[in-house]
Formats: C-alpha cells, structure tokens, sequence
C-alpha cells in the first residue's frame, strides 16, 4: 500500500486547537495511508503562536501539551535546511516548501492563503484542509 507524505501547517495545528477539533487530527495522524512529517521550524512556529497571550488564553494548556505530544508522537520529525525557491510573498513560509522538497511530499495541508494560491510546489500538492478530506476520501473509495 502506497503512502502518502503530508505536511500539516502549523496554522492547521492551530486552528484546530483552537476550534477543539483535535480529534479530526488525531484520526489524520492515525490513518495507515498517510505519514505526516514535521520539522523543528514548524514545531518553533506552532509553540510561539500558541503561546502568545492572544492565543493562550483562549485554549487550556493541557490541550497545547497534547497537541504537542499528539505532533512528537505521531509525526516524523524531518531536519530540513531552508532552501526552497518560490514567488510567496511570506519568505517565512518557505521552511514549508523546502521540507517538501526534502521529503518529496504529496501533500501541503494549509490554510496560508500565499501557499494556496501556488496550487503546487514541485511534486507537492498545496490544499486546504477541507480539499485534502475530499482527496482522502477519494482515495479510500478507491481501495474498496
């Protein structure tokens, strides 16, 4: 069976925990088709949100901490040199496409509207969340 490399953007880890749907991304974490790749940059990106005052107030910490667990745990974790070249416009969100470039990712699941509006990246596929579900589903009709 064929696995598919994803990319989770930290802004996705967010939002979710933010929306307390975090089990729509354990299951994502849990399927057999998928390996889901982090890196240190995303990690950095996801606890330096997340901990803005902002932010933090509005989610428990205990929920952060099983986020973090949940992206340690279920994730691999990719070291990853920053040198992706793309027209975004945020140079920041380029550790994201050099991270797919290392793991020759399928899949960039991101709500970033600059990284959607590439639409791919080399071999990756850039979508939104909601897109990727649909992908996914398509390809579990497909093994039945």
């Amino acid at each position: 069976m064929e696995k598919y490399k994803v990319i989770i953007d930290a802004n996705i880890w967010i939002s979710f925990l933010l929306g307390k749907r975090l089990s729509s991304l354990r299951s994502l974490c849990g399927n057999e088709r998928l390996s889901i790749y982090i890196c240190e940059k995303l990690m950095d990106e996801f606890t330096d949100v997340v901990l803005r005052p902002k932010i933090s107030k509005s989610v428990a910490q205990q929920d952060i901490v099983d986020t973090i667990v949940l992206m340690k745990r279920h994730c691999i974790t990719q070291s990853v040199s920053v040198n992706a070249v793309s027209p975004i416009r945020d140079k920041n969100d380029l550790y994201l496409l050099s991270l797919a470039d290392t793991i020759s990712a399928n899949y960039l699941i991101t709500g970033d509207k600059d990284l959607l509006v590439l639409q791919h990246h080399n071999q990756t596929k850039i979508v939104a969340y909601t897109e990727f579900m649909t992908i996914l589903e398509t390809m579990s009709n497909k093994r039945t």
